[in-house]
């Protein structure tokens, strides 16, 4: 005997109708049904979805704009605060340059005042040593004029053999 089970097909039946969306007969209901789902889902998304996303877009349109305010603001802070540091620093240049201006007189003060006193120093030390020639060239007059006269008596003594006083020798020696 035969089992049914075993003679059964799995395949579908065969008939003649098309693919239900493609079946032109059901167009119109498909058309209405598309309508009224477009219809419903255009005022859901009116109604609920719109004001959603145009609160958030004026909300992110809001913090945009306070934003670039905010750095309007802050780069108008740092431009004055740019400005009133080159005024600082200008002034501080010529407040520096003032002082190194200042340095440099006192010191060229001071290199005179030394110089001066250097000069004076020196020239008083010339004139001590001008002292010291005069005095050693009177010193060594007089010992140039005793050993003449020393020198006169030994000639005479020698060439003569005879004894001459120094006030002679003196006295000849000053004569010539």
């Amino acid at each position: 005997m035969a089992d049914a089970r075993t003679t059964a097909s799995t395949e579908a039946p065969q008939q003649g109708t098309a693919f239900p969306p493609f079946d032109y007969t059901t167009f119109p209901s498909q058309i209405f049904w598309l309508t009224v789902t477009f219809a419903f889902l255009f005022v859901v998304l009116w109604r609920m979805a719109g004001p959603r996303i145009k609160g958030v877009i004026t909300s992110r349109r809001g913090a945009i704009n306070s934003d670039i305010d905010a750095a309007q603001k802050a780069r108008g802070e740092a431009e004055s605060a740019l400005a009133a540091y080159q005024t600082a620093l200008q002034a501080a240049r010529k407040r520096a340059q003032a002082m190194a201006e200042e340095n440099r007189q006192k010191l060229n003060a001071e290199i005179a005042s030394a110089k001066a006193t250097a000069d004076g120093e020196a020239a008083a030390a010339m004139a001590r040593a001008r002292e010291r020639i005069v005095v050693t060239q009177e010193q060594a007059r007089s010992h140039v004029a005793k050993a003449a006269e020393d020198a006169a008596i030994a000639i005479v003594a020698r060439l003569t053999g005879e004894t001459v006083s120094s006030a002679d020798a003196a006295a000849a020696v000053g004569e010539s």
